[in-house]
């Protein structure tokens, strides 16, 4: 039985991903902080798709939690994809460090707790792939995020040496680096509107380039060329721009 586990299924990327798994024949592992919306999403799925869909909660933050969780599974995956992350306020995060411990163990430490778990179990059976959503904010830091911007650059980096760990066990590891999306994590913040994608427009790509078994994607495709034109400009000139 085939099953794709959901970290952080509460992320507005979450629902349509699982239908796209779902149609294809996957039974779908929902989880997150968000439970009782899951368990609705869940019974939806199972009704659309005929396919087994359950919730669990799920706390990233919440290491000690994390091997009870996977253990708890009545199945083991073979696949999983992390959607989990916290925009944060930079504002907050350099006034107290709490706020900026929150951002970071949500984006990165908690990821890599329960991350490491699942690895060794696709190491042993040697299969499976692990997704792991960061963001293009991790390619340079900005005044207006860079707590949250390092937690990402964090992931991408980790899901690099993962994937060279990985390699010879068969498991595909696969990074992926979303611009600005259209979510609730963003909601109330001007986005230029040419450049912005839809949670399904996400979706959509991250599946395609699963399936393909693609090492890293950008959503939309054209951020790859975006980041690779800002992280050329030179610190002496980026420190004197108002980067927001």
């Amino acid at each position: 039985m085939k099953y794709v586990l959901i970290l952080g299924a509460g992320s507005d990327i979450a629902r349509p991903l699982a239908f796209l798994y779902a149609k294809h024949g996957y039974n779908i592992y929902l989880a997150s902080r968000s439970y009782d919306q899951l368990v609705r999403d869940a019974h939806d799925i199972s009704l659309r798709f005929k396919v087994d869909a359950q919730a669990f909660k799920f706390d990233a933050a919440d290491v000690a939690s994390h091997q009870s969780f996977y253990d708890s599974l009545p199945y083991k995956p073979i696949g999983v994809i992390t959607l989990a992350g916290a925009l944060g306020d930079q504002k907050q995060s350099e006034q107290k460090f709490t706020d900026a411990k929150n951002v970071i163990d949500v984006n990165y430490t908690g990821l890599v707790s329960i991350i490491h778990i699942i690895a060794a179990d696709f190491e042993q059976r040697r299969e499976g792939f692990i997704v792991g959503v960061s963001s293009v904010a991790g390619e340079r830091g900005r005044k207006s995020n860079y707590v949250y911007a390092s937690a990402k650059a964090g992931f991408t980096t980790f899901l690099s040496g993962l994937r060279n760990r990985l390699h010879s066990a068969g498991v595909q590891v696969m990074t992926v680096h979303p611009g600005f999306v259209r979510t609730k994590m963003i909601e109330g913040r001007t986005t230029p509107g040419i450049i912005t994608a839809s949670a399904e427009d996400v979706a959509r790509d991250i599946f395609k380039a699963q399936q393909l078994g693609k090492d890293f994607v950008y959503s939309k495709w054209f951020w790859r060329f975006i980041m690779m034109a800002f992280t050329m400009i030179p610190e002496s000139i980026a420190k004197k721009l108002d980067l927001k």
